[in-house]
């Protein structure tokens, strides 16, 4: 990146181009689930927040990563089974599709999680 990013948009600008597909799909999934956040770069890369940071997402050479913390994670448990994960996040290859409906899963768990049980960022 050749400046830091003030908004998403500027980070997705700002990113190889093999990866702008997967990043504005990805921006656009997540902002059509909290049309409320708020939008920021933190720690150099895309959050939503509302009432707290709800998730972020960052572009890697060979995949985007998308964080909405390992307590919603573990409630997909099965369906992510086939991804490659970390304590709060989850990858996404650019050589697949992104997994839209997923990612609205896991978006959406995150977001109720935080609204009707004040679930923190990270535990």
């Amino acid at each position: 990146m050749s400046s830091k990013p003030k908004t998403i948009e500027e980070y997705i600008s700002q990113a190889p181009e093999q990866t702008h597909a997967h990043l504005k799909l990805m921006y656009q999934t997540l902002k059509k689930i909290v049309p409320e956040a708020t939008e920021a770069i933190k720690w150099s890369q895309p959050v939503f927040e509302q009432k707290r940071i709800l998730f972020s997402f960052s572009a890697f050479k060979s995949h985007i990563n998308f964080m909405p913390t390992g307590q919603t994670l573990s409630h997909f448990s099965d369906e992510i089974k086939d991804y490659k994960t970390g304590k709060d996040t989850i990858q996404f290859s650019y050589a697949k599709p992104l997994p839209v409906d997923l990612i609205e899963k896991l978006a959406k768990h995150r977001l109720h999680d935080v609204l009707d049980n004040d679930a923190k960022w990270m535990y």
